[in-house]
């Protein structure tokens, strides 16, 4: 089969590699355009287009996938089949409708929930125990298709972002491979998402990313995971200085303290919760590099009985 992939970031490149090194016919890659970054804004390029490049294959960086120059890039390649990993951009219908095997996509969730741009982050944030990889057909809908393949990844107690994103990554590259060679002998089935128990995974807004002592330990924790290395949950100093989060346990500590109070210094920077209490390891102050906890401690930065705002 000929295969044109769309992908961009870098859980897309683990599927990429893996349609190449197993052999499969990939015939041209479709990624976003460069894009400036840094301080320098430097325009920078996805890694599936490093990679692409790497391998010799043909990269293409439309704007849009509507109007005539894409439809005319479509028939031109003629791929039987599109695959599609967190590219990044909405596909109109003639483009999903174009391939005689269909659009193939690589989800990062257990569908149909945690349908949309944040599945990873908002499983470990609601504090699932399970995720998983869900490849499916592509139709209109926002990941509506019917399902193919599932795998299913544990979460463990302190995964972040981070940790299950390569597990994904790497699973979404194995089930692809499977779901690829299981269409091709025509053995792939198809089966109907349950629409009453889809829920929905918003993409991470700065609002999404401040911690409220007022909740759980358990959920200031999996708030804290879920958006670690980036972007970060935060907070602010009792000077008002913004403080950003990147490793935290719960603690066994306990107070009568109001919510957001600083109980104890001993082995990080640990804060009473609306339940229980939990412990910051890892911080990243304003206008300075990453740092552990005791580190900023020792800085003076932060003291017994001090609240954060």
């Amino acid at each position: 089969m000929k295969i044109l992939f769309m992908g961009t970031p870098d859980f897309a490149l683990s599927s990429l590699a893996a349609l190449c090194d197993a052999g499969e016919n990939v015939i041209g890659v479709v990624t976003q355009p460069d894009k400036p970054k840094g301080r320098g804004y430097e325009m920078k390029a996805s890694p599936v287009k490093v990679y692409a490049k790497e391998r010799g294959l043909a990269v293409y960086q439309p704007t849009t996938l509507r109007g005539e120059d894409f439809d005319s890039l479509l028939r031109e390649i003629d791929p039987d089949m599109i695959i599609v990993v967190a590219y990044g951009k909405i596909l109109p219908e003639n483009v999903i409708n174009y391939p005689r095997f269909g659009c193939i996509n690589v989800h990062g969730s257990l569908l149909p929930k945690y349908r949309g741009a944040a599945p990873m982050q908002r499983a470990i944030i609601d504090g699932e125990k399970v995720t998983g990889i869900t490849t499916m057909y592509m139709d209109v809908g926002l990941d509506t298709g019917d399902m193919i393949m599932k795998e299913e990844v544990e979460i463990l107690p302190d995964d972040n972002f981070e940790n299950i994103h390569d597990k994904l990554a790497a699973c979404g590259a194995s089930l692809l491979l499977k779901t690829v060679n299981a269409i091709r002998d025509g053995k792939a089935e198809r089966e109907r998402q349950d629409d009453t128990m889809a829920t929905y995974a918003a993409k991470i807004e700065k609002n999404d990313c401040i911690i409220d002592f007022t909740k759980s330990a358990a959920d200031v924790h999996n708030l804290i995971r879920g958006l670690s290395p980036i972007p970060l949950s935060f907070t602010h100093t009792p000077d008002g200085k913004m403080l950003k989060v990147w490793k935290s346990r719960i603690s066994e500590e306990d107070s009568s303290a109001d919510e957001g109070t600083v109980i104890s210094l001993e082995g990080g920077i640990t804060v009473k919760c609306g339940t229980g209490a939990v412990t910051l390891c890892g911080v990243l102050p304003e206008g300075k590099g990453r740092m552990k906890a005791e580190d900023f401690i020792r800085g003076r930065k932060i003291g017994l009985g001090d609240k954060f705002i």
